[in-house]
């Protein structure tokens, strides 16, 4: 009988692996977030049409492959004289994908060299480059993984500005922390010992807890009951600066995603968040209510906002984010190096307003999850010159932070690096690079 063909149905797993492509793709050529790439709800091929389990590894691979993004980019090149072919779609993504799994994660060479060949056949660019697909994936493969080389899988520009800001033996720990995959970190309302104990993680120096297997987060033990929220350890310090914040009135610049609201108002606080996304601030208060904690969330841009004086201020500014590279890899690839300078310029406007917020004799603590002294030591520096006589540094001790006391410089600042919080096993170590400084204002 006539009609039409039916199309071959697709492989085994070809699901995840074409969304992994496109996740990726997102990224390297249209500078999107690895988390705002996700497909369209209604993309009947997107991520959201992934079941649970496969969604997980869409998400896995495009990880896994931007984390060793400068090595594989390096493979593919060796085996490319001419380089990657023109109009080719998503090929370097295909290619890169492919030989992340290979490689770095537990997919059979075969597996994922044949799911990366139709990848490239589903579309309608690089289908053309399916032998190519093949013959270079094939080649990797060959050769096993390369050994692991300081810097590799950091832009240059980016490596070279650690190294010159930390040193060479600092740069190449931060870069080794950031190869490999962080743990699960919570922030607990109590008994920290406990919460570990339960959830099969370790309790940490200053009372959060930290777990090698996170699993699905809202299935975890405590989640439904408000009893903790995810929060990395680095992300956990500043609003620790505060101490004592009972009867106290406090402001949450840049609130969202809520972490440190969240802290403030578990510290006794009355708290109002500010964020100029009302999205995001939705999202603050479900969590809080998640939580069993409340907050003022108003919407508004934190450099012109007007709010009554209060007692404590928390500037968590925009920024670079390279801190956080170890748990968003896409960071590094998105990045450029004239940010930097943009970003600082909106940090120091944001300080200013941020200043006229704090009563006399109030604290003003800025953080930034960025490893540039650009957005931390130097920022500061300028911002005491501004406001000479008015602002001075209450410097951080070791004594309030148990456990970091590597992070605590003699400057008075605060400064986690990825290389910090070393553990026996590998899982358990590691910080994302902070920036904190507490000010006294006058």
């Amino acid at each position: 009988m006539g009609g039409a063909q039916r199309p071959a149905p697709e492989p085994v797993g070809f699901g995840p692996r074409r969304v992994a492509v496109r996740l990726v793709e997102g990224v390297l050529s249209r500078s999107r977030p690895l988390d705002g790439a996700l497909e369209a709800e209604h993309d009947p091929t997107g991520f959201r049409a992934l079941d649970e389990r496969d969604r997980a590894l869409a998400r896995a691979i495009a990880g896994s492959t931007l984390r060793r993004f400068g090595t594989l980019r390096a493979l593919i090149a060796a085996k490319l004289e001419k380089g990657l072919p023109k109009k080719a779609g998503p090929l370097e993504a295909i290619l890169a994908t492919g030989a992340a799994q290979a490689l770095f994660m537990d997919t059979p060479a075969h597996t994922a060299v044949d799911l990366a060949v139709a990848c490239a056949r589903a579309d309608p660019d690089a289908r053309h480059f399916s032998g190519l697909v093949n013959a270079v994936l094939r080649g990797i493969v060959s050769e096993g993984a390369p050994e692991p080389r300081p810097g590799a899988d950091l832009p240059a520009w980016l490596y070279a500005r650690w190294t010159r800001a930390y040193g060479a033996e600092a740069a190449a720990a931060i870069a080794l922390r950031l190869s490999v995959e962080p743990a699960l970190d919570l922030t607990v309302k109590s008994d920290p010992a406990g919460w570990a104990e339960t959830l099969g993680g370790v309790a940490l120096p200053t009372g959060g807890v930290r777990l090698a297997q996170g699993g699905r987060v809202a299935q975890l033990a405590g989640f439904d009951d408000g009893e903790w929220w995810v929060q990395d350890a680095a992300a956990a310090l500043p609003a620790r600066l505060f101490g004592d914040l009972q009867g106290k009135r406090a402001i949450d610049l840049c609130a969202a995603p809520g972490g440190k609201t969240a802290q403030l108002a578990a510290a006794g606080a009355e708290v109002v968040a500010v964020d100029k996304s009302a999205e995001r601030l939705r999202r603050l208060s479900d969590n809080l209510s998640r939580l069993k904690l409340s907050a003022e969330a108003q919407v508004g841009d934190a450099a012109s906002v007007s709010l009554e004086p209060a007692d404590a201020v928390l500037l968590d500014a925009p920024c670079s984010a390279t801190g956080t590279i170890r748990r968003h890899p896409d960071v590094a690839w998105m990045k450029r190096e004239s940010d930097i300078a943009t970003l600082a310029k909106l940090q120091a406007r944001l300080l200013d307003a941020a200043l006229r917020l704090v009563k006399p004799g109030g604290l003003l603590v800025y953080c930034t999850c960025s490893l540039e002294p650009e957005e931390g030591e130097h920022q500061i520096a300028a911002f005491l010159a501004r406001a000479a006589g008015r602002v001075a540094i209450e410097p951080v001790t070791e004594a309030e932070l148990p456990g970091y006391g590597e992070a605590v410089g003699s400057d008075g600042f605060l400064r986690t690096l990825p290389s910090h919080l070393a553990a026996d096993d590998p899982r358990l170590a590691g910080l994302d690079g902070f920036f904190a400084a507490r000010m006294r204002v006058g």
